[in-house]
């Protein structure tokens, strides 16, 4: 082969080399290219969401309907209506029956007709309306204290303040049952958290005693009602901690109004305390004050400082008039009708002495407004409420996680408006029906026969 011919096949190997590693390489490039991006996520991929889909599948095998977002046709009180059926219902927050009363209704309806269904800012910029004021000026006067703030939302309320006042370096002791908006307050806050077992006054000493002196500001977190169990706390010596470690308290009253007291001002004339020993009472409006949003009620240089600087407040829309006007109507009536207070706090009691002779664990709630039945599993709770649905008792199970599985329950809410003869419906019904549940095995029992 000559040299011409030579060259010439060298220059045809060099040329199908390089064509064979371009297409090595287009090829590596397909294969590495990254998939095509997606439209939107798919939320069924978070293993939260697995998780309940599980929770959901086994309470279908188990033939549990879903007790939970069952659409009310009309007002709740003492009795309610589900699709067509009229039932006792022990699922409400209107502890005084206000909610629906002619002059809260008349008084929402007026102050809709005037200023309209929002007042279109937040308050500090052009939404402040006469309303606003005389609302905070009632509940200070029935917390005893010199102003209120009011925002629209009583979680947000707990979040913001919580959140705004304290801060790195700072501790917050709770009571391990406060309501989670107090825990993301704290959060938010960054603060650190420590908690104490659920009215334990003796730990909270001991982290007083232990832990104040590490910190610059300590807030003390407890509520004046707890949701869960129907408890409250030893509030006169809490204050005396507090006092004795220089420490800040915040009573979260959201049950409490307008159900602990002779008069139905709450967990500090249930003790008989100076209200102002108390540097900040909480309280949302949408139990005893029949409405929507929530509050801090302290001193008038306190809620001076939160209008102009709790983001939760400053950059958040103002409470609209009808809610105000049923805020307002609702707390003259509590004032005016502490009657309806006595007949709340009669049939409280009524319910949880016929609930323990009946054998119902009732755990230590003190016969208010909120008496559990614990049942013992999260099912079994479920399977209760819709047992107790079916005999025309409208009562919901409170579960796993918001308590812990072994403590899942049935809980009461007792109002002034039920009736004796509907309290003791309730008592023996659901006695008798836990009885008939628990024949049928514990929910591993019934999971394996559903199984089956």
């Amino acid at each position: 082969m000559g040299a011409d011919d030579r060259a010439k096949l060298m220059d045809s190997l060099k040329a199908t080399r390089r064509s064979a590693r371009g297409r090595g390489a287009k090829s590596e490039s397909r294969q590495q290219a990254p998939a095509p991006k997606r439209k939107v996520y798919d939320f069924k991929e978070l293993p939260q969401v697995k998780q309940l889909q599980m929770h959901r599948a086994a309470a279908d095998m188990m033939g549990i309907e879903n007790p939970f977002f069952r659409p009310h046709d009309g007002l709740a009180a003492g009795t309610s209506v589900i699709d067509g059926n009229n039932y006792d219902n022990f699922a409400s927050y209107n502890y005084l029956g206000l909610n629906g009363h002619p002059s809260v209704n008349a008084a929402a309806k007026a102050a809709l007709e005037q200023f309209g269904t929002s007042v279109s800012a937040s308050r500090i910029v052009a939404g402040e309306r006469p309303f606003h004021s005389e609302l905070e000026a009632a509940l200070a006067r029935i917390h005893g204290v010199e102003s209120a703030i009011v925002m629209v939302s009583g979680h947000a309320t707990n979040v913001t303040t919580i959140g705004h006042l304290m801060q790195k370096g700072d501790l917050v002791l709770t009571d391990s049952f406060v309501h989670n908006s107090i825990a993301e307050g704290v959060r938010l806050s960054g603060a650190t958290r420590m908690n104490f077992p659920h009215d334990d006054l003796d730990a909270l000493e001991k982290m007083l005693a232990d832990q104040r002196h590490k910190f610059e500001k300590v807030l003390i977190v407890v509520e004046g009602l707890y949701s869960m169990d129907g408890d409250f706390p030893d509030l006169k010596r809490v204050v005396k901690l507090k006092q004795a470690y220089d420490a800040w308290l915040m009573v979260d009253e959201a049950h409490s109004i307008g159900v602990l007291g002779k008069t139905g001002k709450g967990i500090a004339e249930h003790f008989n305390i100076d209200p102002e020993d108390v540097e900040m009472w909480m309280g949302t409006l949408s139990k005893t004050f029949s409405s929507c949003g929530g509050y801090i009620a302290g001193s008038k240089v306190l809620c001076d400082y939160l209008k102009v600087s709790a983001p939760g407040f400053v950059f958040s829309v103002g409470l609209s008039a009808a809610l105000a006007g049923a805020a307002i109507a609702s707390a003259e009536l509590l004032e005016k009708e502490p009657e309806r207070v006595g007949r709340l706090q009669k049939n409280g009691a009524l319910f949880l002495k016929l609930a323990k002779e009946a054998g119902l664990n009732t755990g230590p709630s003190a016969g208010y407004a909120v008496v559990p039945v614990i049942v013992g599993d999260s099912a079994g709770a479920a399977t209760l409420s819709n047992r107790l649905l079916a005999k025309g008792i409208n009562a919901l199970p409170i579960i796993f996680p918001a308590v812990p599985e072994k403590s899942a329950r049935i809980r009461f809410f007792i109002t002034s408006e039920h009736t004796e003869e509907q309290i003791a419906r309730a008592v023996e019904t659901t006695a008798s029906e836990l009885d008939a549940m628990r024949a049928d095995g514990n929910a591993v029992d019934r999971l394996i026969k559903a199984a089956r």
